[in-house]
């Protein structure tokens, strides 16, 4: 496994220059080495970072009896992953989320910098909304669930080596949902200050003194304030708006 050190980014680069001009050389050494069986096109190379050693020898064996990939190496975290992938500058990066030593996100985040032709394919059991956002912001590729069909997984290494976005039906829905659900238009400065002045128990008589406008106005700015936050009334309004930092 890779040595746990860090890099400065003048190095990070010389290092992944000096990974490809190795790739490249052993391809000229050895042509079939990266060719699918058929001759259809260059293998896609992969490196496999999953703290479980059953799941990583699993993977491996799988891309290794199918045709068209090759496995580069493998890592338990995501630290060493990184180490890894910029030394080896693997197609795809079949990265999981949660393992000691080293996380997913983070590595993704890492990846997309000092890396940046990789593609990351997450491949986790974990589908929530704060697992599956944080790792696409950070830059995956794809997000895959490990129960995945075998096929399914080959189709979706592939597409990810050619840069398009795979994502797994549970995540894919969940994303449709949260982008269709309220909460995602953000607050006028004037809805926000209706609201602050709301948190602290300012009636909308109060309210409308205060900024010197009508009450009637004030129960229109609060109208809108529950359907952009999907509230029903303000207490669950102020509750939102802090659980979403709006409010400080």
């Amino acid at each position: 496994m890779a040595e746990h050190t860090e890099h400065t980014e003048q190095s990070a680069r010389t290092e992944w220059s000096e990974g490809a001009a190795r790739t490249e050389q052993a391809e000229r050494a050895d042509p079939g080495r990266t060719e699918r069986i058929g001759g259809t096109g260059p293998a896609v190379t992969v490196l496999i970072v999953d703290d479980h050693p059953v799941v990583r020898d699993g993977l491996r064996g799988m891309f290794a009896s199918a045709p068209g990939f090759e496995v580069l190496g493998e890592a338990g975290n995501g630290v060493e992953g990184v180490a890894l992938a910029v030394r080896l500058d693997p197609d795809v990066v079949l990265m999981d989320l949660r393992m000691p030593g080293g996380g997913g996100v983070a590595a993704i985040t890492e990846l997309a910098r000092r890396a940046p032709r990789c593609k990351v394919l997450v491949l986790t059991t974990y589908d929530t909304d704060s697992d599956t956002l944080p790792a696409i912001e950070a830059g995956a590729t794809g997000y895959l669930l490990k129960d995945t069909p075998r096929e399914e997984l080959f189709t979706a290494v592939r597409a990810a080596a050619e840069g398009r976005t795979v994502l797994s039906p549970a995540v894919a829905s969940r994303l449709v949902s949260r982008v269709r659900s309220p909460g995602n238009e953000p607050l006028s400065a004037r809805e926000r200050e209706v609201l602050a002045l709301v948190a602290k128990g300012t009636s909308n008589r109060e309210i409308a003194a205060l900024l010197f406008i009508s009450e009637a106005t004030v129960k229109t700015h609060l109208t809108h304030i529950y359907g952009k936050l999907g509230a029903k009334d303000r207490a669950a309004a102020v509750a939102l708006a802090y659980d979403r930092g709006i409010l400080g």
